[in-house]
């Protein structure tokens, strides 16, 4: 038997902003998009290195406010990274905590993505 990672359901209430949020802002590109026809609600697939997300526009499919954990190597380097892009809505911080750094931002929805760099004895072990 083997499970694969899981993929995150993020519910968003507006394509523009998630665009903004999740392609522009954190530097995912879109796999793939579904709506059931023309003026239907967006469900689509994006990823960021090995990290994959699904965004839904659909009421059943999620509840906003929830916070995702992702493992990084280099957080320093994603915060450059995001401080260089000068978001308006986002100013993400780095802070040190007995588990590790995290960076933390919140999307337009109300959503957390925890990033966190484990210390470096915990690195050797993974």
């Amino acid at each position: 038997m083997h499970l694969a990672p899981a993929v995150p359901i993020i519910r968003i209430f507006s394509e523009e902003k998630a665009r903004e949020f999740y392609v522009d802002f954190l530097g995912f590109t879109v796999d793939w998009e579904h709506r059931f026809g023309d003026n239907f609600l967006l469900y689509a697939q994006v990823r960021r290195s090995d990290l994959v997300l699904h965004l839904s526009e659909h009421h059943g499919d999620a509840t906003p406010g929830s916070t995702i954990f992702v493992s990084v190597r280099d957080i320093d380097a994603l915060h450059r990274e995001l401080q260089a892009k000068d978001y308006q809505y986002a100013k993400p911080g780095v802070e040190a905590l007995p588990w590790g750094k995290v960076l933390e931002v919140s999307d337009p929805f109300g959503n957390r993505i925890r990033f966190c760099e484990a210390p470096e004895d915990q690195h050797a072990a993974q």
